[in-house]
Parts: structure tokens; C-alpha cells; sequence
């Protein structure tokens, strides 16, 4: 009941942005149902998320992007915000792509750009965990374990944010932190927190709206697996 109440809930937000003039009526939402139109603005949301993330990774570790001459933000960004991955995954990773990437990015031997071996490894596994699709229709069917899943390796990834270290026991990669003036940024962690939520949501959703079992696997974040998607 919880969850139809919210799902009912999260439909009158759409409709309200829609009326707005924020999210513009279009005839082909009449080929979606309510479960779409809420996964399309849950893709959305997290896609957000996503660009937020890398932006502040990269200002964080300024050193990451240098290793990659003239390469910038925005064109990393274009590179892996997308849903057409490159055939057999991105040559600079060599041929990874995914989770396979998520291991990349936290490798003793890898000395490429970490930001976007993790963000690469970010956007495939989210993308796939909704079918590598932006849109959903009547007829399009989505998997709540593979949502569920994509939710415990975002954990797995924060906790490694926070701990896994290089040879010299410096942070591979620098995220949350103190200010000079003393103050706590937490909002690496924050943004991740909202990538959690979504995709745990969304896969007892799908898991309410078909009656679907959601296999609630125990898993120690404190270790360098990821569940595949």
C-alpha cells in the first residue's frame, strides 16, 4: 500500500510539472503508463546526479583529467553520457566498460584517468540496469534485481571513495573531506545517497508492480565486489 501510495504520489508531481509548462504534454506519453512515466523521471533525476558527480570528482582531482592532454570536462561528460556505448567497451580502458570498470578505477596498476574508469563504470551499469534505455513504453519491461543490484555496488563505490588508498597511502581518488576552515563536505556522499535511493526505490517499485521478488543478497560493502548487472 506504502508503495502504490508513493507511486501515486511521484505521478502528481509529473502531472503537476506538466502543467506547469516544466514537463511539456506530449502525445507519446499516451503510450506509457503510469510505471513508465515514473521510471523516465527517475532516469532523469539520476542521469542528473551522474553529471553532478563527475563534475565534482574532476574539480577534486584536477590531476586525473591533466593525465589525458587537452581533454576537458565536458567532453568526458559527451563520452559516456550516452546510451550508445562504443562496441566492445572504450579503447582507453581497454575495451572495459560497466562494473568491469568500477574495478578499473580502483586498481594498484591502473594509471590512467580514475574519474572516468569509475564514472564510465557508473553510467554502463546504471544505464543497463534500465535496459541501456532514457524512455519506457507500455510494452517495455524492467528488471527490479538488476535495479536492486546497481543500489549495493553505489554503496560498495562510496565506501571505496572513502578508503581505498595507492601504494603511498594516499586516497586514489579524493571526495569527501574537511574544509580549511574546519567544515565537513559530505556532499559526494550525499549525491551518491540520492543515486542509492533512487535505484532502491525504483526496484521495489517495479518489485510492487509486478509482484516480483527482489533477492536481498547479503553484502559486505566493505570489499572490492560489485554485483553484475
Amino acid at each position: 500500500m506504502l508503495l502504490r501510495t508513493g507511486i501515486a504520489f511521484l505521478l502528481a508531481l509529473a502531472l503537476t510539472a506538466c502543467s506547469a509548462g516544466n514537463r511539456p504534454f506530449e502525445f507519446k506519453n499516451l503510450a506509457k503508463s503510469d510505471m513508465d512515466l515514473i521510471t523516465d523521471i527517475h532516469i532523469l533525476e539520476i542521469r542528473d546526479a551522474i553529471r553532478e558527480l563527475t563534475v565534482k570528482l574532476y574539480k577534486r582531482n584536477p590531476r586525473e583529467l591533466a593525465k589525458v592532454p587537452e581533454m576537458t570536462v565536458s567532453a568526458r561528460l559527451d563520452s559516456f553520457m550516452t546510451v550508445q556505448r562504443p562496441e566492445g567497451g572504450y579503447a582507453e580502458l581497454g575495451g572495459l566498460d560497466g562494473v568491469d570498470a568500477l574495478y578499473l578505477a580502483f586498481s594498484d596498476e591502473y594509471e590512467g584517468d580514475r574519474v572516468f574508469a569509475l564514472m564510465v563504470g557508473i553510467t554502463g551499469m546504471i544505464s543497463a540496469s534500465y535496459n541501456n534505455q532514457l524512455e519506457f513504453y507500455l510494452l517495455d519491461d524492467i528488471d527490479q534485481q538488476k535495479l536492486y543490484n546497481s543500489a549495493r555496488n553505489l554503496e560498495t563505490v562510496a565506501w571505496l571513495l572513502n578508503t581505498r588508498k595507492d601504494i603511498n597511502g594516499d586516497l586514489m581518488l579524493l571526495s569527501n573531506g574537511i574544509a580549511l576552515d574546519g567544515t565537513p563536505n559530505y556532499s559526494y556522499e550525499r549525491v551518491l545517497a540520492k543515486m542509492i535511493v533512487i535505484q532502491d526505490m525504483m526496484a521495489k517499485m517495479v518489485a510492487d508492480s509486478t509482484n516480483r521478488h527482489i533477492n536481498q543478497v547479503v553484502h559486505g560493502v566493505a570489499s572490492m565486489t560489485f554485483f553484475p548487472i
